[in-house]
């Protein structure tokens, strides 16, 4: 089996460039990729509850508590208590994380953007159609069943 012909090849390594294009353009902030994923994944206005941000970007909480502590070192986030819940906490963005959200939703827009001109909108369709039903084989355990 040629390895560049696997689908699974082909998402990691694409990932693996998506991911690095990322990091180069937030090393120029001083940021992390993974720290402009949890910017835009805060509800800039109310802010989000830390244990829904975890399973908003499929991120282990571990994770998810380093990059939230560096966040808060850095100035981008503050944490609130949650007057819904007294046990969790609510993430809200500073100013300067408001701004550095911002610059990550430019990026990310830019991708999109450059990406969709290179391809037409059905090619566009079939990959959201492809990546749509790879994420339902995973999820209903359709590849690796039990039997």
């Amino acid at each position: 089996m040629d390895r560049d012909k696997t689908i699974d090849h082909q998402l990691r390594a694409t990932w693996q460039a998506v991911a690095k294009m990322y990091n180069e353009q937030a090393l120029q902030y001083n940021s992390t990729m993974a720290t402009a994923f949890v910017l835009l994944n805060v509800d800039k206005e109310k802010g989000t509850p830390s244990t829904a941000l975890g399973p908003l970007m499929g991120m282990e909480p571990t994770s998810l508590s380093r990059i939230l502590k560096t966040m808060e070192d850095k100035g981008t986030i503050y944490r609130t208590k949650n007057p819904d819940d007294g046990r969790s906490v609510i993430i809200k963005l500073t100013e300067q994380g408001k701004n550095m959200r911002k610059i990550s939703k430019g990026h990310v827009i830019q991708f999109n953007d450059a990406v969709s001109k290179a391809v037409s909108n059905k090619e566009l369709e079939g990959f959201f159609k492809v990546t749509t039903t790879i994420n339902k084989l995973i999820t209903n355990k359709e590849i690796y069943s039990n039997h």
